[in-house]
């Protein structure tokens, strides 16, 4: 029985789905927004909220923890200095998922994932488009 249980397995093994995870909040952190299904987007909010709680600490641990739990440097690099002190005044709800509606192939629901203070987090250079996670 699932007493208890509230992380979603999306038919993956234990492997796949870890870096599923970690591919998401990379992407989210390095684009400032990215368009995915509904569950994926619901289960990178919690491991992004954590990234970011991670970054506000500022120390040299936190850095080496999210450098762990993320794929590229330079997403730990934007983390540190930008994201985490555009969020240094919020106890929590960093990102927000806006609802798209259906995708045409197999009718799953999708989203955006960004952060909610992305005007902020977001540098006038690097405006680019969400980008698209299967």
């Amino acid at each position: 029985m699932r007493h208890q249980r509230v992380m979603k397995k999306f038919g993956r093994s234990t492997k796949h789905r870890k870096m599923l995870m970690k591919s998401l909040v990379t992407n989210l952190i390095l684009a400032e927004s990215i368009k995915t299904t509904l569950p994926k987007a619901k289960e990178a909010r919690k491991d992004a909220d954590k990234m970011v709680t991670i970054a506000k600490k500022g120390d040299l641990s936190a850095r080496r923890l999210a450098a762990s739990r993320l794929l590229d440097p330079k997403a730990v690099q934007k983390l540190f200095d930008k994201v985490a002190p555009a969020m240094k005044d919020r106890k929590g709800g960093y990102t927000r998922i806006i609802k798209l509606g259906t995708r045409k192939g197999d009718a799953a629901e999708m989203c955006i994932l960004q952060w909610v203070s992305a005007a902020e987090v977001a540098s006038p250079a690097a405006e680019e488009p969400a980008k698209e996670v299967k």
